[in-house]
Parts: C-alpha cells; structure tokens; sequence
C-alpha cells in the first residue's frame, strides 16, 4: 500500500547502551537532554511496534576496571559500578515516562524499595505488554560486564538481535575518529570478530552470542531514527553473525 510504513525485520530487540551514552558535553554523569532523547529514540521504536529492552552500562558514573586499577578490591568495584548502572536506568525509566511511555526497571540485585528484581517470567510478560523493559545492576555478579549481560539477556528475552549502540556507523579495524585509514566493516561473524580481537564487545558476549545464534547490530545511536533502521535493516551498522 502506498505510504504505508516499512515492516520491522526485529519484532523484539535488545539495546545496548554504554553509560557514556547519557553523559552528554558534561563528561561525567546523566544529562537529562541527552537521556531524553534517547528515550525518543525509544518510544518511536516502540511506537513501530516493537518489543524493546534495554541494557545500559555504568561508566558515566563508576567503571569497576578502573576502580581496581586504582587498587580497590575488583568484586567490590564491580559491584559499585552495577549500582551506577540502576541510577542509569531509573534515569532512562523516568524519561520514558515523561513521554508517557510504560517502562520498568528490574534489577539483578533485588532492592524493592527502588525497582523491581530481575525474574525472567515478569519480563517478558512486561516485554508482551508493551512496555519498556530496562535492565539494571549486570548479571548480579562481579567480573561480568555489560556487554555479556546484554547477550544474557538478550537470548534470555527471545530476542531476534542485540544492538549495540556507539558514536560511529558500525565496526571498524581501528578507531575512525583516530586513525582515517581504519577499514569499516558491513558484515562480520563471531569469529573475525574474536580472531581480529576488534573490541566490539568482550570475549565472553560475542562467544554466547555466538553460540545462541544471536546477531548483534553496531550502529550509531547519534543520527536521529536510526533506532528505529536498525529494526528496519535500514541502518547503516555492521552486522555480526555465524555466516560469512
């Protein structure tokens, strides 16, 4: 029919977002514009149609590695940097919420006076309703990062890919805004990536996606919509899956 909207080639999708995401021009903690236009991101997502969750990282607030870089126990700094991640994500629930958008949080550690505890069956039945499902505080242990709780979730969630959103258009051999001879890639599989040790996510997220057929999308979350081409196959990203 014509001017009828483009199908969605992902019903259901997880996002992926770094905490530096949400920082802004500040450099450290939550600018509200920025989560606020994330959150349109995400509405119009969900507006499409689609089914989103979301997994949002800590380090605009405290990064675990760092802290025991600077000698501080690692579990203890692993689990200060998953408290970050639940500020980050109340964050992103309010602003969906300013955009009358349903949307939870569900922590992997339980602090009910806050937000809801991660169990997989209220998810997903949240997920079926239509709302915004924001996962919070990694997989409630230390040592794992957020990039492996997005997988986790991901296929825990039955999700038909993760998107994993950055400052550039996909998958390059090095880093674009550095070197202007970094080779960019359209299409990847699990193993170049882990071969070529391209640092897209860590070892451990690309590996259970991996093994779970899970695709993940890299793409830039700066253009405005391009949430929405990511479900589309619309974007322009790189893809990464089993075949070559």
């Amino acid at each position: 029919m014509s001017g009828a909207s483009p199908a969605l080639r992902y019903k259901r999708l997880l996002l992926k977002l770094s905490g530096e995401a949400l920082v802004g021009k500040a450099g450290y903690g939550i600018d509200v514009d920025v989560v606020m236009r994330l959150c349109r991101e995400i509405k119009e997502a969900s507006d499409a149609g689609a089914e989103i969750a979301v997994v949002v990282g800590g380090g605009n607030i405290f990064r675990g590695l760092s802290g025991a870089a600077d000698g501080m126990d690692r579990a203890t700094a692993d689990y200060m940097g998953m408290l970050a991640t639940v500020m980050n994500a109340l964050a992103l629930q309010n602003g969906l919420e300013r955009l009358e958008v349903q949307a939870r949080v569900l922590s992997a550690i339980p602090m009910p006076t806050v937000c809801e505890a991660f169990v997989r069956s209220k998810a997903l039945h949240h997920l079926e309703s239509g709302r915004i499902v924001i996962f919070a505080a990694g997989t409630g242990n230390p040592f794992f990062t957020t990039d492996t709780t997005a997988a986790l979730r991901a296929i825990e969630m039955n999700c038909q890919a993760l998107a994993k959103a950055t400052q550039v258009d996909g998958v390059y051999s090095d880093d674009p805004r550095k070197n202007p001879k970094a080779k960019r890639y359209d299409r990847l599989t699990y193993g170049e990536v882990l071969a070529r040790d391209l640092k897209v996510m860590d070892g451990a997220a690309i590996a259970l996606a991996r093994d779970n057929a899970l695709p993940v999308i890299v793409f830039s979350i700066e253009e405005p919509g391009n949430l929405l081409k990511v479900l589309r196959g619309e974007a322009l990203a790189t893809v990464i899956e089993g075949r070559p």
